[in-house]
Formats: C-alpha cells, structure tokens, sequence
C-alpha cells in the first residue's frame, strides 16, 4: 500500500469521466450545456471515442446505434436537454440497450437561474419511462461516490441491459477541491458477456435476473432484432399478446429486483434517536454539519445519505420505519424526493426541509430541525 499522499487539485466532473473511462465505457456523444460542460470537456480527451452531436435527440440516437454494436455510450446534459431525450430514453429502455446519462441539475424554469444550485428534476425521472417505469437511478454526495458510483452505474447498465442515469447538480460537478488520489480505490473493467451459442438467438428471452442475453447487430453467427415497440421475445412487434405484455412488465420488474444488489447509502445513527433527517446530493454537506450542530446540543438525531434513488430500495423504509420524525432535505421548492418516498399527502410526522433558487445553508437546516428533535 503506498502511503505517500498524491495530492491533485481537481473536480468532480473530471473524477466522474475517469471513473467512467476506467469501468470499460468507452463513448461519449453529447451537446455543450451548462452546467454539464466540464464532463463534456474532459469526455473529449478521455474517452476512446467522442463524437459532438448537433442536438440532443441526436445524441441519444447514435447512443442507442453504438450501444446497439457492443460499445458502452455516455452522455451528460442538464434539464433542457434531458427533456429533448426522454422519448429517446424510453427508446432505448424498450430496446433494452446499455447506456448512461448524467443529468446535472440546474434551477429552472427561467434561464436567467441556468446555473443556480438545485434538485428540482427528481419527479421528473421518476414518472419519466411510459407507464410509470422504473429506471436505475443514482446519486452522488462526495468525490468518493463520483468515483466508485459511476463505475457501478456503468456496470448495472450493461449487466442488466438498460439505460442508467446518474442524478448530480451544478455544486458537485463544478467546485474544485483537493483530493489524494491514493484514497481512491481501484476500478476494474467490467467485463462484459456475450450470447455464445450455436443455438438460434432470441433477444428478448430473459434469463438471469430477467435479464435478456446480449448480442451486437453486427455479430456474423446470429441475427439480432431489436425494436422500441411492444415486442414479443423474438423482437416482433405484437400490440396486446400475453407474451409481448410481459415482456413489457419484465422491463419494470428487471429493475425492480436487480436494484437491491445495487443500494448504495450512509447511515450516520446513534443510539436513542427518535428522529433522522434524510438528505442526497449536495444538500447531504449542509445536513452533515446541522447535525453536528444539532448533537452538539445535545440533541440526538440520525442522519441518511441516499444515493440509489430509483426505484426506492426496500432497505430505507426498513432504516426510516424505526424513527418517530423523519425530516427530509433538499434544494427544491416541492419536496420531490418526500414526494418520491411518501406521497403528495404524508402522515404529519414526515417533514421537508426545502428551499429554492439557492443553496440551503447549514444554519438554516440545524433552526428547523431543532423544531422537531
């Protein structure tokens, strides 16, 4: 083990697109936007292959054609140009075609707070796929996940053949800060499997954990069909079978079942709280330090970090049942994520902490919080 520091001065968005690199992505196609614009500078000196597309919806076609042939695409924008993707997204959710996509949050709707801190687009990823679908979503809080997170992200996107989208905000890609590198672990390859058999190959036929095997349109052995409408195994288009309605409902539930391999959270808990207070992304810096405020004190309260955020991990209502008040965090103004875990009417004991148009000072969180320890 070397224990001599190696000091860089750096940020996240360099640290995402090397993590990235290093777990076998290796195409990146995207349209400059703020505040997504260091992961797309770096992408072009990083990844294997860079292409700049003329638009959004054209990045996520030639995703989709890359993925298509074996090759592991990446991409990164912010709000406008996720919402130029989403018929795309779903596209190649049907197809069940690996990919990522980085969504950097910046406060809307006006443009003139383009580049205000936010996370405001939860909701949004969350009722996004047709049908209400679930899609692998996951969250930063620290350069730590920045890198080990998007090297998992890349990962349950090719082993479970589905699109990835990792949810981060313009303070965490942007912000330059210290960091030794030897505290970063290793990332390996993913090593990617493909269908080998002389058997005839059928694309949609679920094996593993729903999970169809993989074969790129231009293998020699086998003809591949992929298709974004209802589709039975076989990739033929079928409007209302049996068979092509469950492979529809296959796609949520593939998701569903694999994301608890894959729940990643910090669970700061001290014994006799009655209270937690629930954060994710960059509002989690500005609860740690409320919750040093808050047990100096002498108040007891716990603290969670999610960072799989969708579908909802069965393992956080199991952390979150054993408290009286849970007090939830973030910097919108409608209480997505409460939203997201409770509902649009919660039991009175469920309490947002929110705010809107900046960030949420830590000051601010220990006064409300203190209400309700």
């Amino acid at each position: 083990m070397n224990n001599e520091k190696k000091i860089i001065f750096t940020d996240n968005s360099k640290i995402v697109i090397e993590a990235l690199t290093e777990a076998g992505a290796d195409v990146f196609i995207g349209y400059p936007i703020t505040p997504a614009n260091l992961l797309y500078h770096y992408a072009s000196q990083r990844f294997p292959v860079f292409m700049a597309a003329p638009d959004e919806i054209t990045t996520l076609q030639w995703m989709a054609g890359f993925s298509s042939v074996g090759k592991i695409p990446v991409t990164a924008t912010s709000f406008p140009g996720f919402a130029l993707m989403v018929e795309s997204i779903n596209m190649a959710y049907m197809m069940e075609l690996p990919m990522v996509i980085i969504l950097v949050q910046r406060l809307g709707p006006a443009t003139g707070t383009a580049t205000t801190g936010a996370q405001g687009d939860l909701l949004l990823l969350n009722g996004m796929i047709s049908g209400g679908m679930s899609i692998a979503t996951f969250n930063y809080s620290d350069e730590f996940d920045c890198w080990n997170i998007s090297a998992k992200a890349v990962e349950f996107a090719v082993k479970h053949r589905t699109p990835v989208v990792i949810l981060t905000s313009k303070e965490e890609m942007m912000t330059k800060k210290s960091l030794d590198l030897n505290l970063l672990p290793f990332i390996s390859k993913y090593k990617r499997e493909f269908y080998n058999s002389a058997e005839t190959y059928i694309p949609y036929k679920p094996e593993k954990n729903l999970v169809p095997a993989f074969l790129p349109i231009d293998n020699e052995q086998h003809q591949v069909r992929i298709t974004a409408s209802t589709h039975n195994m076989r990739g033929i288009i079928q409007n209302s079978t049996l068979e092509a309605m469950n492979n529809s409902k296959r796609l949520h539930f593939k998701n569903l079942r694999n994301i608890e391999d894959y729940v990643y959270y910090d669970l700061d808990d001290i014994p006799d709280a009655k209270t937690i207070i629930v954060s994710y992304g960059i509002t989690s810096d500005a609860v740690k330090e409320a919750v040093i405020n808050l047990r100096k004190e002498g108040k007891k309260i716990s603290h969670l970090i999610a960072k799989t955020l969708l579908p909802i991990p069965k393992k956080y209502y199991e952390i979150l049942d054993k408290f009286e008040t849970i007090i939830i965090a973030e910097e919108n103004l409608t209480g997505q994520y409460k939203q997201v875990l409770y509902g649009s009417n919660p039991q009175t004991n469920i309490i947002s902490i929110t705010d809107f148009g900046k960030m949420i000072n830590p000051a601010a969180i220990t006064k409300q919080a203190s209400n309700y320890v």
